[in-house]
């Protein structure tokens, strides 16, 4: 069977839909029996037929949020100890 040829299910669409391609991967696996490439291909297949882009890596905006505030801390720190009156 052509990975391309499989029809997805309502919930393995919605799956896909909202960014949850693993879930989607694993509905389509119960509905059809293929093996795990094959529906992950299908996923992929609709994927590609509907425009659906995901994402695969961070933005890395949390790290960079986090690291500035742990900065402004540190240096908070840094002042008050600096300052501080003996």
């Amino acid at each position: 069977m052509n990975p391309s040829d499989v029809q997805l299910s309502g919930p393995a669409m919605r799956a896909v839909q909202a960014g949850h391609k693993i879930e989607a991967i694993k509905l389509v696996r119960e509905a059809t029996g293929l093996g795990l490439k094959e529906a992950k291909q299908a996923v992929e297949a609709y994927q590609a037929q509907h425009g659906i882009v995901l994402s695969t890596q961070p933005s890395g905006s949390a790290a960079l949020s986090l690291f500035s505030w742990l900065f402004a801390i540190m240096m908070g720190i840094v002042a008050i100890v600096y300052f501080w009156p003996e």
